[in-house]
């Protein structure tokens, strides 16, 4: 007789998932073995088993490795001092694009975060997709901390203190608010904020981070900045013609050969600023889509990035333009 029987809404549960998963992803138990040992169907034992990676339970993960991405790996780390290469694999919608990115930072965080690390947090999707990777690490003694300001615009992928929340709650520890506006009109107003003793006091601790994570902007038209409408049209434009190719974390901004170019569009967000990023101790860069090649060939080349996370298809392009 069968003794496991499922909940009332045909669903099975949880502590006969886990232990099925457990047994088979863990202990290497065949199906047939788990099906004689619980008294089940062979059927249903792979019912279950799906049934557990659907709920979560189990978080199955390929690692996209291969000579090539080694040889890459390898590149990157002669020519820009890069400590890591993450390598997702390329995917037709940018969503999926986005979460293929997200897991491989997640993973490169379970295997590399300890009790008591800070995290500095910037502004962006690419950032705000590690919060939805599912995770099996679980922390008491994390701190991540806004690296910028927020906007009301941004909506919850677009604030770094969103993200805080969302991946103290995904990681566990807690979230440091930076309580200030991310974006102000002008250069005058932003040096008063920063003067401010609680915005100094939220900053100081980001530039004490072991590690940031922030995104690499271009500017496109779907870029974060032309989204929440800071910056007029032409202003994007004038940057563009004077050799503009990207920001990092939705700000200080840099041309292709990675100098800093903040002329026509700096010093109007409040937060961490691209030598704090240098002298934080491990800075992963994140950038999903394939319209940022150039934009992560500057970041590369400004020195300010550790750990870079991106697609197979913008490590080739990068590669073909590294001379």
């Amino acid at each position: 007789m069968n003794m496991h029987s499922d909940g009332p809404d045909g669903a099975s549960s949880e502590g006969l998932l886990s232990e099925i998963a457990r047994r088979y992803h863990i202990d290497g138990e065949t199906q047939d073995a788990i099906a004689k040992a619980l008294d089940l169907s062979r059927m249903k034992v792979n019912r279950m088993l799906r049934e557990a990676q659907t709920r979560g339970i189990v978080d199955v993960r390929v690692r996209f490795q291969s000579s090539r991405t080694r040889e890459l790996e390898e590149a990157f780390a002669r020519r820009f001092g890069l400590r890591h290469l993450l390598i997702a694999p390329a995917a037709r919608l940018a969503e999926r694009q986005r979460a293929n990115v997200a897991t491989i930072v997640s993973a490169y965080l379970e295997a590399n975060l300890r009790e008591g690390t800070v995290i500095a947090v910037g502004m962006g999707r690419n950032v705000s997709a590690i919060a939805a990777v599912r995770t099996q690490a679980r922390f008491d003694d994390l701190t991540f901390v806004a690296g910028s300001g927020g906007a009301s615009e941004a909506g919850e992928e677009g604030n770094a203190d969103h993200i805080c929340r969302a991946l103290a709650r995904r990681f566990g520890g807690r979230a440091a608010t930076l309580y200030a506006p991310a974006y102000v009109p002008d250069a005058t107003m932003r040096e008063a904020l920063m003067r401010n003793e609680t915005v100094r006091r939220t900053l100081s601790l980001a530039r004490g981070a072991d590690y940031a994570l922030i995104g690499i902007g271009d500017l496109g038209a779907d870029s974060h900045m032309s989204r929440m409408g800071w910056f007029e049209a032409h202003e994007l434009r004038a940057a563009q013609s004077v050799g503009v190719a990207g920001d990092l974390m939705g700000y200080d901004f840099f041309d292709r050969d990675g100098r800093a170019s903040n002329e026509v569009l700096g010093g109007r967000v409040v937060g961490l600023t691209r030598e704090d990023l240098t002298r934080i101790g491990t800075t992963i860069a994140i950038a999903s889509e394939d319209s940022k090649a150039s934009a992560i060939l500057g970041a590369l080349r400004s020195g300010a990035i550790d750990v870079l996370a991106t697609t197979i298809t913008n490590c080739e392009t990068i590669f073909r333009n590294m001379t």
